[in-house]
């Protein structure tokens, strides 16, 4: 795996928001709002089932649809594509394909599009549209809102151009092609303002012998590359084996083979040591596969068929998932990859699991939390389709480490009891630590514990922190226990407690969200957004869950407490949303503070949320009583990453309690725009 680490001007990652369109019927302002208007305006056809306390709503839980049900929604969402487009307000260039719908209970569809504009396949355009059963758009949720209208689409730039850059890129990750698999030109969307631009995709092995699918985006009028990605998604290893286990196999005449027909007809494959191809099917006259340690080749087959089985039980029944596509159709494994290959990669273009044999081919890389967590690649790539870098990236990766998670607890086997724990068993460091903790996730070394203006920038495997930290607490909330045998200490970065809800319903609020409300561009702040409007949903907006997700976010530094600031404090909060010009004049917004005494205090905590593309463009100031600008944040023409989502501390002990605070907010550079979402005040 690669990181993009080059973030200039022209590749930060994009923000992802939740829009809510007025339709014909009523203006949706968040998930409390969708929920009663629903209601109130007939929208659906009979008022939601009440959830029960500690229960998943049922009328917003997904239905288990057949195969033939899907392929009729996505026909008849095909059928009304242009009529949606028109609806949502695309323009007359721009078309819909439909990848995929998701069906409540109470009859709401999520249908997930990707977008074309004349003709061109859009990156970072696709969005969900959510329609009531009744057939009225109620949320249209867009990777990106910029408006999509692109004036030349002639090429200024050659296409062996493009490709003699992505070639040059390909290499200085020890790439050794000299020609790419394809270019092809697109409209690149995922950043700032749309532009025509090339897709080159260049293949070949990367410097440690993982397979390469390397995603270069170059300007086509200006030659500049404008983003790179890494197509395999590798993740974490781990030597353990799961013990004793009961596969399921197939038998003809006397022959066995790892092949499981129950589950969309899985195969396991031995690759020998080569490193493409599919190998030789695991296959032999005995039922009993392997002997527990590498002396027998079939020992690893067996490791990857048994996570490739419960990975696709822990999706059927804890989501009614039925494998990594929903589609009914197994993906294959593919063990003893290359030589003293130290990882293991899920690879969509073959729809394959792959395991190394690890250092010096003695701990094959097949144990039961890789295959959770590399399987769900695919399953990220065939829902949300999460970018592979910045913060989308870590959500990625999270996502992986997360549902990796949720198969080692699902499973209960004995030999590899559920834990936070990533990598626990492997010994890759010489030292017998994990390599990642979800509990608190800078004991690694090099992942963070909650968010911050540049986790964007790091590695997707220690940006993922963020997201790992808010499932456990939301999980099990902070502080020391024991589960399973190991200790646990989780801090919260605002020092206040977070109470956990269980990890159950920590990952149904997780999947919900990765499957109907993010894209490709969602960072943190929108998974934020998202995660909530799936509690809501799910357990209501006045649910312990839906508290507990907005503490679990706090705790990590995205957003605010359910109780305004929490501690004790008093808070004031103007949530009504104020549009920031691009490059234009200062916006104001106020808040009223009465019923106080005496001045303000020396440790006044200002909240800030803001959607923007480039949070640098933005000057901050938290305006007193008496007239004083107190500078929040200062304009930094290098700060790319989206959003701000901050508490700031000010000494405001100059100034009255009481009186009329304003927060100010300016953009001082061209491109980018964005929206103050909300503030508040809060006097300890």
């Amino acid at each position: 795996m690669r990181s993009n680490s080059s973030r200039g001007r022209t590749s930060h990652t994009p923000h992802r928001t939740i829009r809510h369109r007025r339709t014909a019927t009523v203006a949706l302002a968040g998930v409390a709002a969708l929920i009663a208007a629903a209601v109130q305006t007939g929208v659906a056809s009979a008022a939601p089932a009440k959830p029960q306390a500690g229960k998943a709503n049922p009328a917003h839980m997904a239905l288990k649809l057949t195969p033939s049900q899907r392929a009729e929604l996505i026909r008849d969402a095909d059928a009304a594509k242009a009529a949606t487009a028109r609806s949502i307000g695309l323009g007359s260039k721009e078309k819909l394909v439909v990848r995929d719908v998701v069906k409540d209970a109470n009859g709401t569809l999520h249908t997930r599009y990707e977008r074309t504009y004349a003709g061109l396949p859009v990156l970072g355009g696709d969005l969900v549209v959510d329609s009531s059963k009744a057939g009225v758009t109620m949320d249209v949720i867009k990777a990106t809102d910029a408006r999509l209208k692109v004036t030349h689409l002639t090429p200024a730039v050659s296409k062996t151009a493009a490709e003699k850059q992505g070639v040059r890129s390909a290499k200085a990750l020890g790439g050794t092609k000299s020609a790419a698999d394809s270019v092809r030109k697109v409209i690149w969307a995922a950043n700032g303002k749309p532009v025509l631009a090339y897709e080159t995709v260049i293949g070949g092995l990367q410097d440690d012998g993982t397979p390469n699918q390397l995603h270069v985006i170059t300007d086509a009028a200006t030659g500049k590359k404008l983003h790179e990605y890494q197509g395999i998604q590798t993740g974490i290893g781990n030597t353990q084996y799961s013990g004793q286990v009961s596969l399921t196999t197939a038998h003809s005449g006397s022959t066995y083979t790892l092949t499981d027909n129950t589950r969309g007809g899985h195969k396991t494959y031995n690759l020998n040591h080569g490193s493409s191809g599919t190998g030789s099917l695991f296959s032999q006259s005995s039922d009993t596969w392997g002997n527990g340690s590498t002396s027998n080749a079939a020992t690893a087959g067996a490791d990857a068929a048994y996570g490739a089985q419960e990975t696709w039980d822990f999706y059927k029944n804890t989501f009614n998932r039925s494998g990594i596509r929903d589609d009914g159709v197994g993906a294959y494994s593919r063990v003893h990859y290359g030589n003293s290959y130290v990882n293991a990669f899920w690879d969509d273009s073959c729809f394959c699991m792959t395991y190394g044999d690890g250092s010096g081919n003695a701990d094959p890389l097949t144990s039961l939390d890789v295959a959770g967590h590399e399987m769900s690649h695919g399953v990220t790539s065939n829902t949300a389709g999460l970018n592979y870098s910045g913060e989308s990236g870590g959500l990625n990766e999270a996502t992986s480490d997360i549902m990796g998670t949720g198969v080692e607890f699902y499973a209960h086997n004995a030999s590899d009891p559920g834990d936070y724990l990533i990598g626990e068993k492997i010994n890759i460091n010489g030292d017998g630590t994990p390599l990642r903790y979800m509990d608190k996730p800078s004991k690694d070394g090099n992942s963070a514990d909650s968010w911050y203006s540049g986790v964007g920038n790091l590695n997707v495997h220690y940006s993922s922190g963020v997201a790992n930290h808010f499932f456990y607490l939301l999980s099990e909330g902070s502080g020391a226990k024991v589960i399973n045998g190991v200790s646990y200490n989780s801090p919260t970065s605002d020092g206040l407690p977070v109470t956990g809800i269980g990890r159950d319903k920590a990952l149904q609020i997780w999947y919900r969200a990765l499957t109907t409300k993010w894209t490709s561009t969602t960072n943190y702040a929108g998974a934020r957004s998202g995660t909530l409007a799936a509690a809501g949903e799910l357990y209501g907006t006045s649910s312990a869950a839906y508290k507990a997700v907005q503490d679990a976010w706090a705790a990590v530094n995205v957003g605010s407490r359910s109780g305004g600031g929490g501690g004790g404090g008093t808070s004031y909060e103007n949530d009504n949303p104020v549009s920031i010009p691009d490059d234009g004049p200062a916006v104001t917004s106020s808040i009223t503070v009465s019923g106080r005494s005496g001045n303000a205090p020396s440790n006044l905590k200002v909240g800030v949320d803001i959607t923007h593309t480039w949070r640098g463009d933005l000057v901050i100031d938290l305006i007193g009583p008496s007239g004083t600008a107190y500078r929040l944040k200062n304009f930094s023409s290098s700060d790319s990453a989206d959003n701000v989502n901050e508490t700031y501390t000010v000494n405001a002990s100059a100034e009255p309690a009481n009186g009329t605070w304003k927060l100010r907010v300016q953009d001082q550079a061209a491109w980018d725009t964005g929206t103050l979402n909300d503030w508040k005040l809060t006097f300890p």
